[in-house]
Protein backbone atom coordinates (compact mmCIF):
# COMPACT_ATOMS: atom_id res chain seq x y z
CA UNK A 1 0.00 0.00 0.00
CA UNK A 2 1.18 3.31 -0.66
CA UNK A 3 1.14 6.31 1.78
CA UNK A 4 0.14 10.09 1.25
CA UNK A 5 1.82 12.54 3.94
CA UNK A 6 -2.20 12.96 4.94
CA UNK A 7 -2.33 9.24 6.07
CA UNK A 8 0.81 10.36 8.76
CA UNK A 9 -0.41 13.83 10.14
CA UNK A 10 -1.78 13.30 13.50
CA UNK A 11 -0.18 9.53 13.68
CA UNK A 12 2.80 8.59 15.77
CA UNK A 13 5.61 7.59 13.88
CA UNK A 14 8.51 5.50 14.96
CA UNK A 15 11.56 6.12 13.65
CA UNK A 16 14.70 3.36 14.25
CA UNK A 17 18.01 5.36 14.35
CA UNK A 18 16.75 8.34 14.74
CA UNK A 19 20.48 9.71 15.01
CA UNK A 20 21.22 9.28 11.57
CA UNK A 21 21.80 12.32 9.35
CA UNK A 22 19.22 11.24 7.08
CA UNK A 23 16.69 9.82 9.85
CA UNK A 24 16.71 12.78 12.10
CA UNK A 25 16.41 15.14 8.88
CA UNK A 26 12.96 13.37 8.05
CA UNK A 27 12.12 13.36 11.68
CA UNK A 28 12.27 17.28 12.09
CA UNK A 29 10.05 17.70 8.70
CA UNK A 30 7.33 14.74 9.97
CA UNK A 31 6.81 17.16 13.42
CA UNK A 32 6.44 20.23 10.94
CA UNK A 33 3.54 18.70 9.27
CA UNK A 34 2.14 17.40 12.77
CA UNK A 35 2.91 14.24 13.49
CA UNK A 36 3.71 12.78 16.86
CA UNK A 37 7.59 11.10 16.24
CA UNK A 38 9.49 9.03 18.56
CA UNK A 39 13.08 7.42 17.50
CA UNK A 40 15.68 5.74 18.96
CA UNK A 41 19.64 5.39 18.93
CA UNK A 42 22.09 3.31 19.93
CA UNK A 43 24.15 6.36 21.65
CA UNK A 44 23.22 9.83 22.88
CA UNK A 45 23.83 13.15 20.40
CA UNK A 46 23.14 16.50 19.62
CA UNK A 47 20.90 15.25 17.18
CA UNK A 48 18.84 13.43 19.30
CA UNK A 49 19.05 16.60 21.99
CA UNK A 50 17.85 18.80 19.18
CA UNK A 51 14.64 16.65 18.41
CA UNK A 52 13.68 16.31 22.19
CA UNK A 53 13.86 20.31 21.68
CA UNK A 54 11.36 20.23 19.15
CA UNK A 55 8.86 17.88 20.46
CA UNK A 56 10.30 14.49 19.40
CA UNK A 57 10.22 11.32 22.24
CA UNK A 58 13.78 10.06 21.87
CA UNK A 59 15.41 7.30 23.74
CA UNK A 60 18.93 5.90 23.65
CA UNK A 61 18.84 2.02 23.36
CA UNK A 62 16.74 -0.17 21.25
CA UNK A 63 14.24 -2.14 23.08
CA UNK A 64 10.82 -3.43 21.87
CA UNK A 65 8.23 -1.48 24.18
CA UNK A 66 9.51 1.43 22.35
CA UNK A 67 7.48 0.66 19.15
CA UNK A 68 4.24 0.80 21.65
CA UNK A 69 1.42 3.07 20.67
CA UNK A 70 2.81 3.41 16.77
CA UNK A 71 0.89 4.03 13.95
CA UNK A 72 4.04 3.89 11.62
CA UNK A 73 7.57 2.41 11.87
CA UNK A 74 10.53 4.43 9.68
CA UNK A 75 13.48 2.12 9.43
CA UNK A 76 17.36 2.84 7.63
CA UNK A 77 18.60 0.25 6.05
CA UNK A 78 21.86 0.40 7.94
CA UNK A 79 19.70 -1.22 10.83
CA UNK A 80 19.43 -4.75 11.45
CA UNK A 81 16.13 -6.29 10.30
CA UNK A 82 16.65 -8.69 13.74
CA UNK A 83 16.77 -5.30 15.40
CA UNK A 84 13.82 -5.82 18.66
CA UNK A 85 11.81 -2.46 17.80
CA UNK A 86 11.59 -4.33 14.17
CA UNK A 87 10.29 -7.45 15.37
CA UNK A 88 7.89 -6.04 17.83
CA UNK A 89 6.20 -3.95 14.74
CA UNK A 90 6.20 -7.15 13.02
CA UNK A 91 4.01 -9.00 15.49
CA UNK A 92 2.08 -6.07 16.15
CA UNK A 93 1.41 -5.72 12.20
CA UNK A 94 2.48 -2.06 12.20
CA UNK A 95 3.41 -0.81 8.74
CA UNK A 96 7.31 -0.26 8.30
CA UNK A 97 8.58 2.25 5.95
CA UNK A 98 12.22 2.65 4.60
CA UNK A 99 13.96 5.99 4.90
CA UNK A 100 13.87 6.47 1.02
CA UNK A 101 9.97 5.55 1.07
CA UNK A 102 9.11 7.84 4.10
CA UNK A 103 11.50 10.98 2.23
CA UNK A 104 9.46 9.76 -1.13
CA UNK A 105 6.13 10.60 0.60
CA UNK A 106 7.43 14.25 2.13
CA UNK A 107 8.85 14.99 -1.77
CA UNK A 108 5.35 13.84 -3.62
CA UNK A 109 3.58 17.07 -3.17
CA UNK A 110 6.67 19.38 -4.26
CA UNK A 111 8.46 19.74 -7.48
CA UNK A 112 11.48 17.54 -6.13
CA UNK A 113 14.41 17.32 -7.48
CA UNK A 114 17.08 14.25 -6.34
CA UNK A 115 20.78 14.86 -6.03
CA UNK A 116 22.45 11.81 -6.88
CA UNK A 117 25.88 10.10 -7.58
CA UNK A 118 28.90 8.65 -5.77
CA UNK A 119 30.95 11.57 -4.40
CA UNK A 120 29.72 15.34 -4.01
CA UNK A 121 25.80 14.69 -3.23
CA UNK A 122 25.84 16.45 -0.22
CA UNK A 123 27.33 19.62 -1.33
CA UNK A 124 25.34 19.87 -4.30
CA UNK A 125 22.22 19.36 -2.44
CA UNK A 126 23.48 21.96 0.23
CA UNK A 127 24.69 24.19 -3.21
CA UNK A 128 21.35 24.09 -4.98
CA UNK A 129 19.24 24.83 -2.03
CA UNK A 130 21.27 27.85 -0.81
CA UNK A 131 21.27 29.33 -4.70
CA UNK A 132 17.03 28.64 -4.61
CA UNK A 133 16.91 30.41 -1.24
CA UNK A 134 18.58 33.34 -2.67
CA UNK A 135 15.96 33.23 -5.66
CA UNK A 136 13.66 34.77 -2.83
CA UNK A 137 12.03 31.02 -2.23
CA UNK A 138 12.09 28.93 0.42
CA UNK A 139 12.77 25.20 -0.44
CA UNK A 140 11.94 22.27 1.63
CA UNK A 141 15.46 20.26 1.95
CA UNK A 142 17.07 16.53 3.36
CA UNK A 143 20.74 16.67 3.45
CA UNK A 144 23.08 13.83 4.38
CA UNK A 145 24.93 17.06 5.84
CA UNK A 146 24.46 20.23 8.45
CA UNK A 147 24.21 22.76 6.08
CA UNK A 148 26.31 25.77 7.93
CA UNK A 149 24.56 28.79 6.83
CA UNK A 150 21.38 27.42 8.57
CA UNK A 151 22.99 24.87 11.13
CA UNK A 152 20.02 22.30 10.00
CA UNK A 153 20.52 19.21 8.02
CA UNK A 154 16.46 19.74 6.93
CA UNK A 155 13.69 21.49 6.89
CA UNK A 156 10.04 22.02 5.45
CA UNK A 157 10.30 24.87 3.45
CA UNK A 158 6.68 27.22 2.43
CA UNK A 159 7.40 26.98 -1.52
CA UNK A 160 6.92 24.48 -4.05
CA UNK A 161 10.62 22.94 -3.97
CA UNK A 162 12.12 19.91 -2.20
CA UNK A 163 15.13 19.29 -2.91
CA UNK A 164 16.55 15.95 -1.31
CA UNK A 165 20.04 13.58 -1.39
CA UNK A 166 19.67 10.12 -2.84
CA UNK A 167 22.05 7.75 -1.49
CA UNK A 168 22.37 5.09 -3.53
CA UNK A 169 24.39 3.07 -1.15
CA UNK A 170 21.50 0.41 -0.88
CA UNK A 171 19.41 0.98 -4.13
CA UNK A 172 16.53 2.95 -2.86
CA UNK A 173 16.67 5.73 -4.38
CA UNK A 174 14.72 4.35 -6.93
CA UNK A 175 11.32 4.85 -4.45
CA UNK A 176 11.90 9.28 -4.74
CA UNK A 177 10.58 9.26 -8.42
CA UNK A 178 11.25 13.29 -8.41
CA UNK A 179 10.69 15.65 -11.00
CA UNK A 180 13.89 16.30 -11.60
CA UNK A 181 17.67 15.11 -10.94
CA UNK A 182 21.23 15.40 -10.85
CA UNK A 183 23.90 12.82 -11.55
CA UNK A 184 27.08 14.27 -9.89
CA UNK A 185 29.31 11.20 -11.25
CA UNK A 186 28.52 7.12 -11.12
CA UNK A 187 32.04 5.14 -10.15
CA UNK A 188 31.86 1.77 -7.94
CA UNK A 189 31.52 1.90 -4.75
CA UNK A 190 29.17 0.71 -1.45
CA UNK A 191 30.90 -2.85 -2.47
CA UNK A 192 29.11 -4.60 0.30
CA UNK A 193 25.46 -3.99 -1.89
CA UNK A 194 27.18 -3.69 -5.26
CA UNK A 195 29.38 -6.49 -5.52
CA UNK A 196 30.28 -5.22 -9.28
CA UNK A 197 30.72 -1.83 -11.43
CA UNK A 198 28.00 -3.15 -13.39
CA UNK A 199 25.63 -3.07 -10.93
CA UNK A 200 26.07 0.85 -9.68
CA UNK A 201 25.24 1.18 -13.58
CA UNK A 202 22.29 -0.55 -13.84
CA UNK A 203 20.74 1.11 -10.72
CA UNK A 204 21.46 4.62 -11.76
CA UNK A 205 19.72 3.23 -15.26
CA UNK A 206 16.65 2.60 -13.22
CA UNK A 207 16.77 5.47 -11.21
CA UNK A 208 16.79 7.32 -14.18
CA UNK A 209 13.43 6.05 -15.39
CA UNK A 210 11.72 6.78 -12.17
CA UNK A 211 12.42 10.78 -13.34
CA UNK A 212 8.82 12.72 -14.02
CA UNK A 213 8.95 12.85 -18.29
CA UNK A 214 7.79 16.60 -17.58
CA UNK A 215 11.15 17.00 -15.66
CA UNK A 216 14.75 17.01 -16.27
CA UNK A 217 17.89 15.16 -16.21
CA UNK A 218 20.86 17.28 -15.22
CA UNK A 219 24.46 15.22 -15.81
CA UNK A 220 28.17 16.00 -15.71
CA UNK A 221 30.02 15.52 -18.44
CA UNK A 222 33.45 15.50 -17.27
CA UNK A 223 32.41 12.13 -15.83
CA UNK A 224 32.52 8.60 -17.83
CA UNK A 225 30.38 7.61 -15.66
CA UNK A 226 27.78 10.22 -15.59
CA UNK A 227 27.79 10.61 -19.27
CA UNK A 228 27.38 6.81 -20.21
CA UNK A 229 23.93 6.54 -17.90
CA UNK A 230 23.03 10.10 -19.78
CA UNK A 231 23.69 9.32 -23.50
CA UNK A 232 20.60 6.90 -24.12
CA UNK A 233 18.25 8.97 -22.15
CA UNK A 234 15.27 9.85 -24.41
CA UNK A 235 11.71 11.31 -23.57
CA UNK A 236 13.67 13.35 -20.90
CA UNK A 237 14.79 16.46 -21.26
CA UNK A 238 18.53 16.25 -20.48
CA UNK A 239 21.35 19.31 -19.03
CA UNK A 240 24.96 18.18 -19.13
CA UNK A 241 27.55 20.33 -17.04
CA UNK A 242 31.48 20.64 -16.77
CA UNK A 243 34.42 21.63 -18.81
CA UNK A 244 33.68 19.50 -21.48
CA UNK A 245 33.42 22.31 -24.46
CA UNK A 246 29.89 20.57 -25.62
CA UNK A 247 28.18 20.75 -22.05
CA UNK A 248 25.28 22.86 -21.62
CA UNK A 249 26.39 24.30 -18.62
CA UNK A 250 30.05 25.14 -19.50
CA UNK A 251 32.65 26.45 -16.98
CA UNK A 252 35.89 27.83 -18.35
CA UNK A 253 38.78 30.38 -17.15
CA UNK A 254 38.95 28.26 -13.88
CA UNK A 255 40.95 29.83 -11.21
CA UNK A 256 41.70 27.46 -8.14
CA UNK A 257 42.97 29.65 -5.11
CA UNK A 258 43.84 28.46 -1.19
CA UNK A 259 40.70 29.40 0.04
CA UNK A 260 38.38 29.25 -3.24
CA UNK A 261 37.33 28.76 -6.52
CA UNK A 262 36.28 31.10 -9.62
CA UNK A 263 35.11 30.12 -12.93
CA UNK A 264 33.10 31.97 -15.89
CA UNK A 265 29.64 30.09 -16.54
CA UNK A 266 27.71 29.38 -20.26
CA UNK A 267 24.52 28.55 -20.61
CA UNK A 268 24.05 27.16 -24.44
CA UNK A 269 26.94 29.10 -25.61
CA UNK A 270 26.25 32.47 -23.40
CA UNK A 271 28.56 33.61 -20.62
CA UNK A 272 25.52 33.85 -17.88
CA UNK A 273 27.83 35.06 -15.05
CA UNK A 274 30.98 34.29 -12.92
CA UNK A 275 31.19 31.26 -10.12
CA UNK A 276 32.73 33.05 -7.08
CA UNK A 277 33.17 30.29 -4.12
CA UNK A 278 34.65 30.66 -0.87
CA UNK A 279 35.18 26.66 -0.75
CA UNK A 280 38.44 25.72 -2.91
CA UNK A 281 38.44 22.85 -5.27
CA UNK A 282 37.70 22.15 -8.93
CA UNK A 283 35.70 19.12 -7.90
CA UNK A 284 33.49 21.91 -5.78
CA UNK A 285 33.14 24.10 -9.02
CA UNK A 286 31.27 21.28 -10.52
CA UNK A 287 29.10 20.41 -7.69
CA UNK A 288 28.18 24.35 -8.25
CA UNK A 289 27.59 23.92 -12.19
CA UNK A 290 25.50 20.80 -10.81
CA UNK A 291 23.75 23.11 -9.03
CA UNK A 292 23.47 26.49 -11.38
CA UNK A 293 22.36 24.50 -14.37
CA UNK A 294 19.42 22.81 -12.02
CA UNK A 295 18.33 25.93 -11.01
CA UNK A 296 18.13 27.11 -14.61
CA UNK A 297 16.25 23.87 -15.38
CA UNK A 298 13.71 24.85 -12.86
CA UNK A 299 13.69 28.12 -14.45
CA UNK A 300 15.31 30.24 -11.78
CA UNK A 301 17.38 33.51 -12.69
CA UNK A 302 21.07 32.90 -13.12
CA UNK A 303 22.11 35.97 -11.30
CA UNK A 304 20.23 35.20 -7.86
CA UNK A 305 21.29 31.32 -8.68
CA UNK A 306 24.90 32.73 -8.84
CA UNK A 307 24.95 35.35 -5.90
CA UNK A 308 23.42 32.36 -3.59
CA UNK A 309 26.16 30.22 -4.64
CA UNK A 310 28.66 33.51 -3.48
CA UNK A 311 27.33 33.03 -0.10
CA UNK A 312 27.78 29.01 0.47
CA UNK A 313 30.20 28.26 3.41
CA UNK A 314 29.95 24.60 3.04
CA UNK A 315 28.63 21.82 5.00
CA UNK A 316 29.48 19.70 8.27
CA UNK A 317 32.79 17.51 7.81
CA UNK A 318 33.18 18.60 3.92
CA UNK A 319 36.36 20.42 4.41
CA UNK A 320 35.34 21.89 7.65
CA UNK A 321 37.74 24.16 9.56
CA UNK A 322 37.46 22.74 13.15
CA UNK A 323 39.99 25.32 14.25
CA UNK A 324 43.25 27.09 13.85
CA UNK A 325 46.56 27.23 16.47
CA UNK A 326 49.53 28.87 15.99
CA UNK A 327 49.12 28.73 12.46
CA UNK A 328 47.71 24.95 12.25
CA UNK A 329 44.84 24.80 10.76
CA UNK A 330 42.28 21.29 11.92
CA UNK A 331 40.11 20.22 9.31
CA UNK A 332 37.65 17.20 9.18
CA UNK A 333 36.49 15.80 6.05
CA UNK A 334 33.95 12.55 5.49
CA UNK A 335 35.94 11.74 2.39
CA UNK A 336 36.31 7.48 1.93
CA UNK A 337 36.25 6.58 -1.31
CA UNK A 338 39.84 6.95 -2.99
CA UNK A 339 38.41 9.57 -5.85
CA UNK A 340 36.89 11.41 -3.30
CA UNK A 341 40.23 11.80 -0.62
CA UNK A 342 42.51 12.23 -4.14
CA UNK A 343 40.37 15.40 -4.90
CA UNK A 344 40.31 16.42 -0.96
CA UNK A 345 44.05 15.89 -0.65
CA UNK A 346 45.12 17.74 -3.70
CA UNK A 347 42.50 20.78 -2.65
CA UNK A 348 44.43 20.44 0.93
CA UNK A 349 47.67 20.59 -0.77
CA UNK A 350 46.58 23.62 -2.37
CA UNK A 351 45.05 25.23 0.67
CA UNK A 352 48.14 24.71 2.88
CA UNK A 353 50.35 26.37 0.60
CA UNK A 354 54.26 26.53 1.75
CA UNK A 355 53.21 24.29 4.95
CA UNK A 356 52.81 20.56 5.00
CA UNK A 357 49.24 18.16 4.63
CA UNK A 358 49.02 15.44 7.94
CA UNK A 359 46.18 13.39 7.47
CA UNK A 360 44.69 10.89 10.25
CA UNK A 361 42.40 8.52 7.51
CA UNK A 362 40.52 5.75 9.35
CA UNK A 363 39.23 3.58 6.47
CA UNK A 364 35.12 2.90 6.62
CA UNK A 365 34.36 -0.25 5.97
CA UNK A 366 35.90 -3.70 5.87
CA UNK A 367 34.67 -4.33 2.14
CA UNK A 368 35.61 -1.23 0.71
CA UNK A 369 38.88 -0.84 2.24
CA UNK A 370 39.46 -5.16 0.73
CA UNK A 371 38.14 -3.90 -2.69
CA UNK A 372 39.96 -0.91 -2.76
CA UNK A 373 43.57 -1.32 -1.25
CA UNK A 374 45.85 0.10 -3.74
CA UNK A 375 43.57 3.08 -4.26
CA UNK A 376 43.56 3.98 -0.95
CA UNK A 377 47.81 3.95 -0.82
CA UNK A 378 47.99 6.09 -3.90
CA UNK A 379 45.39 8.20 -2.99
CA UNK A 380 46.71 8.83 0.37
CA UNK A 381 50.24 9.64 -0.18
CA UNK A 382 48.99 13.14 -2.18
CA UNK A 383 49.66 14.10 1.84
CA UNK A 384 53.30 14.90 3.33
CA UNK A 385 52.41 12.55 6.58
CA UNK A 386 49.66 10.04 6.98
CA UNK A 387 48.62 7.67 9.99
CA UNK A 388 46.28 5.63 9.21
CA UNK A 389 43.61 4.19 12.23
CA UNK A 390 42.44 0.63 11.70
CA UNK A 391 39.17 -0.27 9.77
CA UNK A 392 36.13 1.19 11.00
CA UNK A 393 33.33 -1.63 10.45
CA UNK A 394 29.90 0.24 10.68
CA UNK A 395 27.52 -2.38 10.48
CA UNK A 396 30.10 -5.00 8.99
CA UNK A 397 32.03 -7.83 10.45
CA UNK A 398 35.82 -7.93 10.10
CA UNK A 399 36.78 -9.91 7.00
CA UNK A 400 39.72 -11.95 7.52
CA UNK A 401 43.47 -10.68 6.36
CA UNK A 402 41.74 -7.18 5.64
CA UNK A 403 43.15 -4.52 7.94
CA UNK A 404 44.15 -1.05 7.47
CA UNK A 405 47.88 -2.40 7.89
CA UNK A 406 47.17 -3.61 3.98
CA UNK A 407 46.70 -0.25 2.61
CA UNK A 408 49.58 1.51 4.88
CA UNK A 409 52.24 -1.53 3.06
CA UNK A 410 51.29 -0.30 -0.07
CA UNK A 411 52.35 3.69 1.11
CA UNK A 412 55.64 5.63 0.89
CA UNK A 413 54.53 8.21 3.97
CA UNK A 414 52.03 6.18 5.89
CA UNK A 415 52.48 5.12 9.60
CA UNK A 416 49.62 2.03 10.82
CA UNK A 417 48.62 3.64 14.58
CA UNK A 418 45.64 1.77 15.35
CA UNK A 419 45.41 3.55 18.81
CA UNK A 420 43.39 7.26 18.44
CA UNK A 421 45.44 8.30 21.48
CA UNK A 422 48.98 7.73 19.99
CA UNK A 423 47.69 9.35 16.38
CA UNK A 424 46.71 12.17 17.83
CA UNK A 425 49.97 13.21 20.07
CA UNK A 426 51.68 11.75 17.01
CA UNK A 427 50.17 14.22 14.93
CA UNK A 428 49.92 17.32 17.09
CA UNK A 429 53.79 16.75 18.14
CA UNK A 430 54.72 16.74 14.33
CA UNK A 431 52.98 19.52 13.44
CA UNK A 432 54.72 22.95 13.34
CA UNK A 433 53.01 26.87 11.88
CA UNK A 434 51.81 26.75 8.29
CA UNK A 435 50.65 22.73 8.47
CA UNK A 436 47.37 21.47 8.16
CA UNK A 437 45.87 18.84 9.70
CA UNK A 438 42.71 16.62 8.24
CA UNK A 439 40.80 14.22 10.06
CA UNK A 440 39.57 11.76 7.03
CA UNK A 441 36.78 9.16 6.74
CA UNK A 442 33.54 8.41 7.60
CA UNK A 443 33.76 6.82 11.24
CA UNK A 444 34.10 7.83 14.21
CA UNK A 445 37.37 9.78 13.38
CA UNK A 446 35.60 13.13 13.42
CA UNK A 447 35.95 13.06 17.38
CA UNK A 448 39.59 13.52 17.04
CA UNK A 449 39.77 17.09 15.41
CA UNK A 450 38.35 18.94 18.63
CA UNK A 451 40.86 16.93 20.45
CA UNK A 452 44.02 18.13 18.20
CA UNK A 453 42.66 21.57 18.56
CA UNK A 454 42.42 21.21 22.32
CA UNK A 455 45.86 19.67 22.46
CA UNK A 456 47.70 22.44 20.03
CA UNK A 457 46.12 24.95 22.67
CA UNK A 458 48.03 23.19 25.23
CA UNK A 459 51.41 22.98 22.99
CA UNK A 460 51.64 26.17 22.02
CA UNK A 461 49.95 28.30 24.74
CA UNK A 462 49.40 32.24 24.03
Amino acid sequence: MSYSIENLIGKHVHFVGVGGAGMSGLARIMISHGVRVSGSDEKDSQVLSGLRAIGAHVTVGHKADNVDGADFLVFSTAISQKNPEIDKARELNIPQLSRAQALAILMSQSRSVAVAGTHGKTTTTSMLTVAIQSCGEDPSFAIGGTLSTSGSNAHRGTGDFFIAEADESDGSFIEYHPFGAIITNVEHDHVDYFKTPAEVFVAFDTFITTISRDGFLVYCADDNGAASVAKDVSGLATYSYGTHENSDLRIDQILLEPGGSHARALWKGKKIGTINLSVPGHHNLLNAAAALAAGLALGLPALSLLEGLATFRGTGRRFELKGQVHGIRVIDDYGHHPTEISATLETAKRYATDGRLLVIFQPHRYSRTQAFIPSFATALDIADKIWVLEVYGASEQPIAGVSAHSIVNLMNKGTFEPNFLAATDAVVAFAQPGDVIITLGAGDVSSLAPIIVDSLIKRFPE
